[in-house]
This record gives C-alpha cells, sequence and structure tokens, in this order.
C-alpha cells in the first residue's frame, strides 16, 4: 500500500487518482474525454509493461515525445516502479539525445513518432528497449521510420493487482538535462521531495482548485512544465489540455477559446512576440497614438482596453498567465500591469525544482519578481554596500541533489554553509521583492570597474519600435548591440516615401539602427551605452526554453 501522506511521486498520484477519480485529468484539445480513474488505470498497465521489460527500481527511464497525455502515462509509469524518469527537450540536437542517453545510462527510452528521426544508431544500440508514446508499443530495434505507425499496442492486459513502489522521499525521481545559454548540459538530479514539495508549495503562491483548466504550450521536459504545469494541477484534481500541433497562432488560438483555460504558463518570448505583433503596432500607427501612448494617464486607459481584447483572445476565463525562464520585457510588462492583465512572473532554476520566488497578484511590481515562494529562503551574498547587488543563494526542500556524475561541479555550486549558489546577480527592495539584475557570466565589467548587465540594456534596446530582439555583448573594450529588426515594418514605413533602389531599404536600417543606439543611450546609465549596433539578419540561435544562446555571439 502506497503512504499518500509522503512526498513522493506515487504518493501523489494514487492520492489524486482515488480523490479525483471522475475529473478530466489529462486530454488533447477538443477530443475524447480521460479522467484520473483512466489515468490511474493505464499508468498500472504501462508500469506492469515496464517491469515485463526488465526496468526495475532505480533504472533509467527516458522521455523524447512531445507534449501528449501519453507523457504523463510514462512518467509516472515510471515513478510508481521506482524507476528515474529523464526528460528530454523535445529540441535537443540527435548528439545532445546521444549524450544524455549514454551518460544518464538510461535502459528505456520512450520516444513519439514525430522525434524518433531525432534519435541515431548509437541511441537504438545504447537502449535496451525503445517505446512509442503516441501508442505505447515496443518499437522493434530494426524498424524503419516510415512503418512506426504500423505499431500497434503491446501493453499486456494483466489479471493480477499492479503492487507500486513505496520509494523514499529522498530517492531520485528525475535527472532533467539542462539547456544552459553557455553550451554546457548538465544532469540536475531533482528528488520525489523536491519535486512535490514544490509543487505543493506553488499553490502558496496561486491558488489551484479541480474547476481549473491548464493549456499546457512548454515542453513538459522542462521543469516548469513538469512541475507547475502538470504535476501542480494533478496534485489538485485539475485538467490538463495538450495541444496536437506546436503552438502557432492559427492552432493556438482556437485552442484557446476552445479549452478557455483558466491557467496557461509560458516564457516571455511568447507573450513579447504578441506585444510587438499586434499591441505595440496599434500604439505607435498614428502620431496621435503615440501622443496618446505616451502620457501617462491615457497610456493607462490604452493600455485596459488592449488587455481586455487580449484576455479575450486567450479565451476570456485566463486568472493566472505564468510567465518563467528569462527576464520579461518591462515595457510588455507595464502593459499587462496597467491593462489589469492577470499575469505572474515566477523565478526559479532546474537545479531548484524550478520555482523560488514568484510575483502575483499583490506582490507584482514592474522589473520585480516578487517574493520568496514560502519555505525558501534566500539570501543575497556579499551585497554591494552601495547598490546592495550580489549573488542570490538559495535554500530549501527544492534545491537539488547535484549534477549527475559530477561531485566537483556539485561541491562548487553549493556554499560551505549548504546554500544554492543561483548564479544570478540581485537585490532586495525594502518590501523584500526581489529584483534580478542578470547572469553573473554575462555581467561585463566596465573600465573604472562598473557592473554591467547586457540584460538590461537589451531590455531597452527591445522596447524601441522595429526591433524584435537583440544582443548586448563585449568586443574589444566596447558595448556592441546586435539588433534584429522587423523589417517588414521598415518596410512598410518607408514605402511611401522613397522607392527607388533595393539598397533603399538597407540604408534605412542604418539609419533606424543609429536612431536606436541615440535613444537607447539617452535611457541608460553612461557606462552601459552602446559603441557600435549591427545589423543581425536572422534571428538569434535559441536553447529549447527560448533562451539566446549567447555563447555563439560572443
Amino acid at each position: 500500500m502506497i503512504d499518500k501522506t509522503k512526498l513522493t511521486l506515487p504518493g501523489l498520484f494514487y492520492s489524486s487518482v482515488e480523490k479525483f477519480a471522475n475529473n478530466t485529468a489529462v486530454k488533447f484539445v477538443g477530443e475524447e474525454n480521460y479522467t484520473y480513474r483512466q489515468l490511474g488505470e493505464e499508468v498500472e498497465l504501462l508500469a506492469e509493461l515496464l517491469l515485463e521489460l526488465g526496468i526495475k527500481r532505480g533504472d533509467k527511464v527516458a522521455i523524447l515525445s512531445t507534449n501528449m497525455p501519453n507523457w504523463g502515462k510514462a512518467f509516472f509509469a515510471t515513478s510508481v516502479i521506482g524507476a528515474i524518469a529523464v526528460p528530454i527537450l523535445p529540441d535537443f540536437h540527435s548528439n545532445e539525445i546521444e549524450t544524455i542517453i549514454e551518460h544518464s545510462e538510461a535502459k528505456l527510452l520512450f520516444v513519439s513518432e514525430g522525434l524518433y528521426k531525432s534519435i541515431n544508431q548509437r541511441v537504438c544500440e545504447l537502449v535496451e528497449h525503445m517505446v512509442l508514446v503516441d501508442n505505447l508499443a515496443i518499437i522493434p530495434k530494426e524498424a524503419p521510420l516510415d512503418h512506426l505507425e504500423l505499431l500497434t499496442t503491446s501493453v499486456p492486459q494483466v489479471n493480477r493487482k499492479f503492487l507500486p513502489i513505496n520509494v523514499d522521499e529522498e530517492e531520485l525521481a528525475s535527472i532533467i538535462y539542462t539547456s544552459g545559454t553557455t553550451g554546457s548540459s548538465k544532469g540536475v538530479m531533482l528528488t520525489h521531495k523536491n519535486l512535490v514539495w514544490t509543487a505543493r508549495q506553488s499553490r502558496t503562491l496561486q491558488q489551484i482548485n479541480p474547476d481549473d483548466r491548464f493549456l499546457s504550450i512548454l515542453p513538459l521536459s522542462h521543469t516548469l512544465e513538469n512541475t507547475v504545469g502538470f504535476l501542480l494541477p494533478i496534485m489538485y484534481g485539475a485538467s490538463v489540455h495538450y495541444l496536437r500541433k506546436p503552438p502557432v497562432a492559427s492552432v493556438l488560438m482556437p485552442a484557446l477559446q476552445e479549452v478557455k483555460p483558466t491557467v496557461l504558463l509560458s516564457v516571455p518570448l511568447i507573450i513579447e512576440k504578441v506585444y510587438r505583433a499586434k499591441i505595440q503596432p496599434e500604439f505607435q500607427k498614428s502620431g496621435l497614438m503615440r501622443a496618446l501612448s505616451g502620457f501617462a494617464p491615457t497610456r493607462k486607459v490604452l493600455h485596459k482596453l488592449a488587455a481586455k481584447k487580449l484576455h479575450q483572445s486567450f479565451g476570456g476565463a485566463l486568472r493566472f498567465f505564468g510567465i518563467g525562464g528569462a527576464k520579461l520585457d518591462p515595457a510588455v510588462e507595464r502593459f499587462l500591469y496597467e491593462g489589469g492583465f492577470p499575469y505572474a512572473i515566477g523565478y526559479g532554476l532546474t537545479e531548484t525544482a524550478p520555482l523560488l520566488a514568484g510575483a502575483v497578484g499583490k506582490h507584482r511590481k514592474i522589473g520585480s519578481t516578487g517574493i520568496a515562494m514560502k519555505g525558501v529562503s534566500l539570501r543575497i551574498a556579499n551585497p554591494d554596500p552601495q547598490t546592495g547587488e550580489g549573488e542570490i543563494q538559495a535554500r530549501g526542500l527544492n534545491v537539488m541533489k547535484g549534477y549527475y556524475k559530477a561531485p566537483d561541479i556539485t561541491k562548487d555550486v553549493f556554499t560551505d554553509d549548504g546554500w544554492f549558489r543561483t548564479g544570478d546577480r540581485g537585490m532586495f527592495d525594502k518590501n523584500n521583492l526581489l529584483y534580478i539584475k542578470g547572469r553573473i557570466k554575462t555581467m561585463i565589467v566596465g573600465a573604472s570597474g562598473e557592473n554591467i548587465y547586457p540584460e538590461e540594456i537589451e531590455s531597452v534596446i527591445n522596447k524601441m519600435r522595429f526591433v524584435l530582439e537583440s544582443l548586448v555583448v563585449e568586443k574589444k573594450g566596447k558595448l556592441v548591440a546586435m539588433i534584429h529588426l522587423n523589417m517588414e515594418e521598415v518596410e512598410e514605413h518607408f514605402k511611401n516615401l522613397r522607392a527607388e533602389a533595393k539598397h533603399f531599404i538597407s540604408d534605412k536600417s542604418d539609419e533606424v539602427l543609429q536612431e536606436i543606439m541615440k535613444k537607447v543611450n539617452q535611457e541608460v546609465n553612461k557606462f552601459s551605452r552602446i559603441n557600435q549596433v549591427v545589423l543581425h539578419p536572422m534571428p538569434f540561435e535559441r536553447t529549447p526554453t527560448k533562451k539566446i544562446k549567447r555563447f555563439l555571439y560572443a
């Protein structure tokens, strides 16, 4: 009998199956309903299959799949037999997948049909078994890619009662490999207690109940989605809805109207794109609109009207729009805040399962990530006497066990008194609201020893007209801003002025860049002024969690 009072994934799972048996659990948008009772039955059948394939307590089971109900079945089936899940981000390259499978020593790989092409022959050799997530069929080692759809389910119809494993809270539940902006990937070891405690404590920031509907658009192998977008709703009997296709506008917008989600988790890039494509142009389309949006009282009225329209486009029932994973553009946050949109900012890392702090409701303040989550302790190490800035360090039951097979790196990220070094530089204000200044590794030291945060300069650049995204780097002692412009908007703006040679738009792009540099340098402090602007014609390459891979452009 599973002890449901313990902070373990089997405890969470069986408690919810029992309490919310007839509730909708996980399903595809607009498709057949699927209850917690059905989830419980099918997880046990899949767990039995894993046992028949020789997977035992402590073995690693990798999951390489797009979001779908069967992802959760694979995750829980792994957990209830005491095995360790290794979620792999769908956007990882085949070489990265191979490295993760080899490093984690995964014995079985769950893989979705669409991602089967991402694995190479070496991966097939490394694992003992592969299972197709789409229908839970066993994939023969020699199966060609174009015949996968012919495989039929192999989940056994067992007659005996499955007996789940009573795992300990401190046992390893998951190894999640980070997709860092530095180019290195580490296996973060998270225990059952890390994950379940964080899911439970997340509710201290935002209440979740059985009537809530989550629409899942972030990868389930991302710690934010895994803990807050999956374990949290399952813990409290809510429903989670998945898309069969990537969340592009043509897929997402109808789904929002179909599901009418009450909870949605996002990375900043998504809402920033919406703002720059749909909202900001409306405020810039005429001299009158620019004047109105530049005057605080009328700007707030415009923001409220636009935010109300945005809320309706999200289904009209949204009460929590959680944003995490990177810093949100302050201009976008000001719009959401003044417009009364139900957004929240979360701060955390994969290593902290992931939440450390949250800006929700009355704890929201533009630029802040809010207060520490209940049960988490945060401190600023060696704060600067003048600014109060220093490294953010954390302690709590959500902090990882360490990095898999990397004791030296693990030792380096913990202080002598046991606090986790986040690698982020930040400060608290007088109300204990946390502000993130930037990553310590990306901080640039100025000529006179000043701390320059590229992220802060980028946030100023990104709010400028025509800018889609930017990256600030140091080259030969100078600050260089690489800027990716919205060329369609540039062309539209200038097309009626002149239309002679093709080089005209290029010339105008240089003019736009110089104007951006002038305006940015008027807004930043003198040691953060950029010395050069460079047109970056293509979007920046990003990690699977949508952060720019800075190491590629240094």
